[in-house]
């Protein structure tokens, strides 16, 4: 698929820690097209929240904030940006503070609403320049995107996972607690699949994708095998 170029919007959604971000990285690079990764969003305002000292349970001031926090996100697959207020804070949305507010920060329907209506015009924006989107998170095949040409649901066992993300803080130079972080991936479930406001699920039209066995390449080659059998990659025939 290395000069294919793809043709509308592949969602992937799905827990932390299933690999989405590396997957859908480097699929959106291997299709030329456009990347954009929501969790990070929702990331970029909690940091905004926690650094205007905004109590979470006061969704009010948490969702104003949100007005005037809208992050600029960078969309070239190979050098993702978010950038706050001027400030690039890709790696400090990553760190453990953030981490354990944006549950409660992404539940805030005010947050939502306003999140969603920037994801789709970002979305817009990407599909009316050559090539498509690759877009990651967890509502949107079910909310942002419902109309998605190819819709992904990534899984994988809560233990993989956790696994995963603390390699992940290791190869970034951050401290990485296995038991702590395999607690905080279930935490975040419970939250995520719970709440009111676009709970994490599934979308019906989606196809699921187990990941716990399988290697960034076997993922990326599932995926592949998808967009091909959707016809979604200019300049290669749909698969039978």
């Amino acid at each position: 698929m290395a000069d294919a170029e793809l043709r509308g919007v592949v969602a992937l959604d799905g827990p932390s820690g299933t690999g989405k971000s590396t997957v859908a990285r480097k699929l959106a690079a291997a299709l030329s097209a456009s990347y954009l990764d929501t969790g990070a969003m929702y990331r970029a305002v909690t940091l905004a929240v926690l650094r205007a000292g905004i109590e979470l349970a006061d969704e009010a001031a948490v969702a104003a904030q949100a007005a005037a926090s809208l992050p600029v996100m960078g969309t070239d697959p190979e050098l993702p940006t978010v950038v706050l207020g001027g400030e690039d804070v890709s790696r400090e949305i990553r760190g453990p503070e953030v981490t354990g507010a944006v549950s409660a920060v992404s539940a805030v329907a005010r947050v939502r609403e306003l999140l969603v209506e920037e994801q789709r015009r970002i979305i817009r924006e990407a599909l009316a320049a050559p090539g498509g989107v690759v877009v990651e998170g967890r509502d949107i095949g079910t909310v942002v995107a419902r109309d998605a040409e190819l819709k992904v649901y990534l899984t994988a066992s809560s233990e993989a996972r956790a696994r995963r993300r603390s390699d992940q803080d290791v190869a970034a130079g951050r401290s990485a607690d296995l038991a702590r972080t395999h607690a905080d991936v279930q935490r975040r479930d419970a939250f995520d699949s719970g709440r009111a406001v676009s709970p994490l699920r599934m979308a019906e039209d989606a196809v699921e994708l187990d990941t716990t066995e399988l290697d960034v390449a076997g993922v990326l080659a599932r995926l592949g095998s998808m967009v091909r059998a959707r016809g979604l990659a200019a300049g290669v025939e749909p698969t039978r």
